[in-house]
């Protein structure tokens, strides 16, 4: 199978890209590394499979790679549970195999971000191991730590995302210990001034290594309140299922006391303060809440002085995607963020795959998978794309016994975790567990894939080609990376919107419904994108667009 290996010529003059501000409108590639490519024949790939498959990455024409974490685990969390912040968890290889990648992505003209997950450590990490030896080490401050009730029971209300409470009774210390997800996941305090520095000294030490960003894992809950007051309840209405399924009782409090909380504005200070000695270095973070994930992406990013961007799940919740709902979220975010940046993404590592959770209810998957990949690449904010979104993938259907994630365990049937996303990624049909390893897959490569490898799409037509297509025009038109966005209408079915950025404006109309749809042609000197107007014809000022059509436009005299 000979796949495209080729460099875009945009690409390889991005290595030479001065521009400090690369991230802004960027598209970022995400590697969940277990399951890209395995190298060694352990069913479970790694740091050089990933090195391996990087020119595949960099012809799909992205700027950046965010890879999830790679470093020393007991794999409990597979991997957002390190033992070390400053290895190479063997499963995956070495620094020389990280090393390697790292200069291999950038001979490509490709950044590198990795996952930073502090607000948590696995409990056989060091610190740990220290902080819970006893009440009155040099660490014993180190974690988040409290005596129980007089009767015995837990400090407070508090709850897990991962089920039950988030207190792990310690009979060294006899007290509890707090972690917001697994028993196995102590967390950090960050009200200690030598947690705040040693996570900054580790960041240091992967910036003075290469990279170029990172990834903040769960940002929003580095603090917690040190009263350890109950969090309020919240009514059956206000409920959601925006950062946790409806069938676990998280969802049933407003948690405002063990995150979200306003000291962490002035540590993502100290960590900008960081990043600006390293002139391009970026970073995006993660906020996982159900109520306030806007207004927090708004403070976390205004100012320009704490991260660069954030994204929500406010497009990775189960509701259909909507014109309504992405003029909503947009609408949101710029009014209360007006000098913020955000980063969009359908898909990732810990939810079902829009091609299942959005697509399954259209009876033409791929035209409408084309349509959801033209509103991500043409929308204001940086794009992230999930490994295997650019080929179609679907959620895989795995029976109990193939699960391993102890989410999916938990709240077996009713949540079925988060391995039918992360199922091994589908290179040539034809070889053993689709070129993905010579061994057992740590999870089971589906069937229903093999038709969506990268060889059996890797030409013209198909949804593969559609991205491509989609990241060089992004790529060829500042005005889609950098310029602002108007909406034209509260349509229900259809999503109008100009973007602007010094003379360039550029026109995109997109039917989102199953039915043809008529919409009247925007004004100005347009010219239509070739081909971006699939789906549609003019007759008379107005555009017909067929089931899931859309119609891009850009004005003569604007350019890159």
């Amino acid at each position: 199978m000979n796949m495209i290996q080729k460099i875009p010529h945009s690409a390889k003059a991005h290595q030479l890209d001065p521009d400090h501000d690369w991230w802004r409108g960027a598209v970022i590639y995400q590697i969940y590394p277990r399951s890209f490519q395995d190298s060694n024949g352990d069913g479970i790939g790694d740091l050089p499979g990933i090195t391996r498959r990087l020119p595949y990455v960099a012809s799909l024409g992205v700027d950046a790679v965010w890879i999830s974490p790679f470093f020393k685990s007991p794999q409990k969390d597979f991997g957002y549970d390190i033992s070390d912040y400053r290895d190479i968890d063997p499963m995956f290889g070495t620094l020389a195999d990280f090393d390697a990648m790292i200069a291999e992505a950038h001979r490509l003209g490709l950044k590198i971000i990795i996952d930073q997950v502090y607000s948590h450590t696995s409990d056989q990490h060091p610190w740990f191991a220290e902080s819970r030896s006893s009440r009155d080490n040099a660490k014993a401050d180190w974690y988040v730590w409290a005596d129980p009730k007089p009767d015995g029971t837990p400090p407070n209300n508090w709850l897990s995302v991962f089920g039950g409470s988030s207190w792990a009774w310690d009979t060294t210390r006899q007290q509890y210990y707090l972690h917001n997800f697994l028993a196995s996941q102590p967390d950090l305090n960050f009200h200690n001034e030598e947690v705040q520095q040693a996570v900054l000294d580790t960041a240091r030490f992967w910036l003075d290594r290469g990279v170029d960003g990172f990834r903040l894992d769960t940002l929003n809950f580095f603090f917690h309140s040190q009263g350890l007051e109950d969090n309020p309840a919240l009514a059956p209405h206000e409920r959601n299922a925006v950062s946790a399924p409806t069938v676990n009782p998280y969802s049933y409090q407003r948690h405002v006391y063990d995150k979200n909380r306003p000291e962490n504005v002035e540590f993502l200070r100290r960590f900008r303060k960081l990043l600006n000695e390293y002139p391009g270095a970026m970073a995006v973070g993660e906020v996982g809440e159900s109520h306030r994930g806007m207004e927090l992406i708004c403070e976390y990013t205004s100012g320009g002085d704490k991260v660069h961007m954030c994204y929500s799940f406010d497009f990775l919740a189960p509701e259909p995607l909507t014109p309504g709902s992405i003029r909503h979220t947009l609408t949101h975010f710029d009014g209360c963020a007006v000098d913020g940046w955000s980063c969009w993404s359908f898909s990732n590592h810990d939810v079902e795959r829009h091609a299942t959770r959005w697509a399954d209810r259209v009876e033409d998957r791929d035209a409408y998978l084309r349509m959801v990949a033209t509103v991500l690449m043409t929308i204001r904010g940086s794009a992230c794309i999930y490994q295997g979104e650019e080929l179609g993938l679907t959620e895989a259907v795995l029976s109990f016994e193939d699960l391993q994630d102890p989410y999916g365990i938990t709240f077996w049937p009713e949540f079925k975790g988060r391995d039918g996303c992360r199922t091994p990624m589908v290179w040539e049909a034809s070889e053993a567990n689709a070129g993905f390893s010579t061994g057992k897959p740590w999870l089971p490569v589906p069937a229903e894939h093999l038709h969506l490898a990268v060889s059996e799409l890797d030409r013209e037509g198909t949804l593969l080609d559609h991205y491509r297509a989609l990241i060089a025009l992004r790529r060829d038109h500042a005005v889609l990376r950098k310029g602002s966005l108007r909406f034209c209408d509260d349509n229900d079915g259809i999503l109008a919107f100009e973007r602007n950025f010094g003379d360039a404006t550029m026109a995109v109309v997109i039917n989102m419904t199953e039915e043809t749809a008529i919409y009247d042609r925007p004004a100005g000197n347009l010219s239509p994108v070739k081909g971006f107007t699939v789906g549609t014809s003019e007759e008379d000022g107005r555009l017909r667009l067929e089931p899931f059509g859309y119609w891009i436009a850009v004005s003569q005299n604007g350019g890159a």
